[in-house]
């Protein structure tokens, strides 16, 4: 790959993205745009500003911008439409941020006409995947740089003398290794790393940043309702919100009932296991509303394909291909499957569960007149059921019979 003139770069304002902004100054001598979004992080971050400005790029190339709101909406809502869980378990919380930020950058390298998009992800996790085959997706012919593959930084050491040497400035708490690594957006906290990596020993009360112990939450129980248009999430208790708000909301709810935490052995793409602890408490209650709607207002044969569709979903949201035609298919499926999903749910809040107790919709498929276990009116038949069973039971009658046959 040749040398890049203009290179936007992913750039927390942090030591490790300043380090990489410095070394592609220097390392191709090329102009840096930095972009910083606002994924709902919890982060001030005009320093990042000033940080990009210190080391020397020019007010016009530095980009910051609050994409809360279309995180939520356009890439949030989609995944949430399918109850996606990797594994079983993950809510994909890092997974789904990481193609706004490629889109932005690439969006990015053509306003300002660079021909290249860096990103600070290492070697051995799955979001430099996720980067590059999004960046890839939009723009082939785009130039993807991943320092982390080529510089020869490889210590702590290394890297704290690269910024002494270069003058990036260096806060006290970052000389010495931090205890984990923390990755944060509006729909979770994920946590790796040092006191983590040991999967027999359990996680230590500090890495927890959002929500309370289960053991210290309220007493009482709480309850809230969850309004859907369409498989989308509208309103919380009657108040109409929008995405980012919605998912404040109940960030806020369920963290202060110890819901959504996650300990977790993941298979990353490439290869290895890792381990995670994740917090994602507006999620965990929005997939069980969104779980409760469905109950009533989908349609049985509807929702067992797109339960079916469900793991091969997430594990394209997981492995980084939200751009590719099978994901965008299978959003499709899964958002026709939708159309009938409004209504509103109620759920129980209570030291660290949630429970869908209470769901009713203008579209439910609900009839209490057929299953009402008092007199029905007519309106089912029970004799129905004895053909019904014997029509079903016709093929395991002749192998029975074939199997009896072949024993004597």
């Amino acid at each position: 790959m040749s040398a890049p003139k203009k290179v936007v770069l992913a750039y927390s304002g942090g030591l490790d993205t300043s380090i990489i902004l410095k070394w592609l100054q220097t390392e191709y001598g090329c102009e840096v745009v930095t972009f910083t979004a606002d994924l709902g992080q919890g982060e001030e971050l005009e320093p990042a500003r000033e940080k990009a400005q210190l080391l020397g790029i020019k007010a016009e190339n530095i980009y910051i911008e609050d994409l809360r709101e279309e995180f939520v909406r356009d890439f949030v809502f989609p995944m949430f439409r399918a109850n996606a869980l990797y594994e079983g378990q993950y809510l994909l919380g890092t997974s789904i941020a990481r193609p706004l930020i490629s889109k932005r950058l690439v969006e990015i390298a053509a306003a300002t006409g660079a021909d290249a998009v860096a990103h600070g992800a290492t070697g051995k996790g799955n979001d430099q995947v996720r980067f590059e085959l999004a960046a890839y997706a939009l723009n082939p012919e785009i130039k993807v740089i991943a320092p982390w593959r080529l510089w020869d930084l490889t210590s702590r050491t290394r890297l704290i003398d690269f910024a002494e040497k270069n003058q990036i400035p260096i806060a006290k708490d970052k000389r010495g290794e931090a205890p984990f690594s923390v990755d944060a957006n509006l729909l979770h906290t994920s946590s790796e790393g040092k006191v983590l990596e040991n999967p027999a020993e359990a996680a230590p009360d500090y890495v927890y940043q959002r929500t309370v112990s289960p053991e210290d939450a309220p007493d009482s129980p709480e309850f809230v309702e969850v309004t859907f248009e369409r498989g989308d999430a509208v309103a919380i208790n009657g108040t109409t919100m929008s995405p980012a708000s919605i998912l404040t909301t109940l960030n806020d709810l369920g963290g202060k009932h110890g819901i959504g935490r996650l300990d977790f052995v993941e298979n990353r793409f490439v290869g290895m296991k890792s381990r995670g602890i994740y917090e994602t408490p507006g999620g965990t209650l929005l997939l069980e509303a969104h779980r409760g709607i469905e109950q009533i207002t989908l349609d049985s044969g509807a929702g067992h394909l797109k339960d079916s569709l469900m793991p091969r979903y997430a594990e394209l949201i997981y492995n980084g291909f939200w751009f590719s035609p099978e994901r965008e298919m299978l959003q499709a499926a899964i958002d026709q499957s939708q159309l009938h999903v409004s209504g509103t749910v109620r759920l129980k809040l209570y030291k660290g569960h949630v429970a869908c107790v209470g769901r009713w919709s203008d579209h439910s498929l609900y009839s209490e007149a057929h299953v009402t276990f008092e007199e029905d009116a007519g309106a089912y038949d029970q004799k129905d059921a004895a053909g019904f069973i014997q029509l079903n039971a016709l093929r395991l009658k002749l192998i029975a019979a074939r199997n009896r046959r072949l024993k004597g």
